[in-house]
């Protein structure tokens, strides 16, 4: 049930962190659900035209497409399509990582040759078919050549911060699940970030959880979801996201475990998310924020997005906004 938020609270929230930041809808299947109301409630990249077309002006992406298990053409295309039906508010995260367990990945594979180390191949011919086409070109992206789709790299290591660097792409860091080198891959990036026609300089966007509710005890209550989650992915038995457990107690090791993985997270009341917050854009000087909100119940994770607006605002566009062009 939701609560009355108490004056301090909203004024506390009332000081915006006016950062630039995005919401990454991954769009969990809840125990007693199913893939429909999954969809309906956070749709993922296959149904960026269903929220494109549902929106008028927020920018629709992908977060990501993972290109060992995509051929480079038909990405190219299909985003070609997406921006010519909704133009300047498609982007196109990309990553390196087969997303999934092996069987899974061989099912998926492109021919039985797939090698995750010509990711970077994968993601220079992927723009090369956004360019504009040149005369005897022999295979031309349609829709797709000509179109500016602002290519992200996507990352959870140094690989993905040292290739974005060298592409001169903007960088998104995984850190609400993979935290461990946030720092050292942003250091590296900035370090050896080379201007490209795509941007002007670094641009880092860092991925926290925002498990926000009108108090801490409540906040905290829903984060359980996303704790049994996780241990049971590290246990070998991923499922359909969990309700809350109030009673949840963990050993020692699967709450050292959980403190790792789980350090990028801005759980609590307004307030509270909002010291978390500043705290960690103090720390990475990220340009932009993109937040994660597994939460059970469908209304509780809408809330949990309206405090995070509340608390981080509606700043303008980026200044040195190259990637969305």
């Amino acid at each position: 049930m939701r609560q009355a938020r108490a004056p301090n609270e909203m004024r506390r929230a009332s000081n915006r962190i006016m950062v630039p930041h995005s919401v990454l809808a991954l769009a969990p299947i809840i125990e007693g659900g199913d893939a429909c109301s999954a969809l309906r409630n956070s749709p993922t990249a296959v149904a960026i035209g269903h929220v494109a077309a549902g929106t008028s002006t927020i920018r629709v992406g992908a977060g990501g497409i993972m290109l060992p298990n995509h051929a480079p053409l038909v990405i190219a295309e299909q985003f070609g399509t997406l921006e010519s039906l909704f133009p300047g508010r498609i982007d196109l995260g990309v990553g390196r990582a087969p997303g999934t367990d092996p069987r899974t990945s061989m099912a998926l594979r492109r021919n039985l040759d797939v090698d995750v180390d010509a990711f970077p191949h994968d993601v220079i011919e992927l723009m090369e078919y956004f360019r504009a086409p040149e005369a005897g070109q022999p295979v031309v992206a349609v829709p797709g050549a000509g179109l500016k789709v602002p290519v992200w790299i996507l990352g959870s290591s140094l690989y993905g911060a040292r290739l974005a660097a060298a592409l001169g792409l903007p960088y998104a860091f995984a850190s609400h699940f993979a935290p461990a080198q946030l720092m050292q891959a942003i250091e590296l990036y900035r370090a050896g970030f080379r201007p490209s026609a795509q941007l002007a300089r670094p641009y880092v966007m860092a991925g926290v959880n925002l498990i926000a509710a009108d108090t801490d005890r409540e906040a905290a209550l829903l984060a359980t979801s996303l704790e049994q989650a996780i241990v049971n992915l590290r246990s070998g038995r991923p499922g359909r996201l969990p309700p809350p457990a109030p009673a949840l107690r963990w050993g020692a090791a699967e709450r050292e475990m959980l403190d790792q993985v789980l350090s990028c997270s801005a759980v609590g009341s307004a307030g509270t998310v909002q010291r978390w917050l500043k705290d960690f854009l103090a720390r990475t000087r990220a340009d932009e924020l993109i937040v994660a909100s597994q939460i059970f119940d469908h209304d509780a994770r809408l809330r949990s997005y309206e405090i995070g607006a509340e608390v981080l605002g509606r700043p303008a566009a980026p200044a040195q906004a190259a990637a969305p062009a």
